[in-house]
């Protein structure tokens, strides 16, 4: 595993506790796990992620990351529908870990109330959670 100060955790995207980023794509976000989730977990060989249309409220699960290690939830940290889904991750859950903030990216959501981002953490907010864990 790597050290914090290894890890990228790119300005412009907010974070979740349970290690999720959310990154505004206009009238709608796209989520995935953070590089320092990635990088606990492992390789990564399965990740589950609802349909297109499913709506959850903020804090459900809305999905599983399954590594060589463990399974993991996956928490939406903003309340919403689903409009896309990262449908490459069937065939090539690696991705999360090569790219979690590019190509791995896991569902596309529209929010229910477009404030709830700004209650999620900065990146540096959210490395000095990490630093005191």
């Amino acid at each position: 595993m790597k050290e914090i100060h290894e890890l990228q955790f790119p300005d412009e995207l907010k974070y979740a506790e349970d290690h999720e980023w959310v990154g505004s794509a206009g009238e709608s976000v796209k989520i995935g796990i953070s590089d320092y989730a990635q990088d606990q977990l492992g390789d990564i060989v399965f990740v589950e992620l609802p349909e297109v249309g499913d709506k959850f409220e903020k804090g459900a699960e809305f999905g599983t990351v399954e590594s060589v290690k463990a399974v993991s939830e996956l928490f939406l940290p903003v309340g919403g529908s689903v409009v896309s889904i990262n449908g490459e991750l069937e065939d090539a859950p690696e991705m999360v870990n090569e790219d979690p903030y590019g190509k791995g990216w896991m569902v596309e959501i529209k929010l229910d109330d477009p404030s709830e981002p700004e209650s999620l953490m900065s990146k540096d907010a959210y490395v000095e959670m990490l630093k005191g864990s």
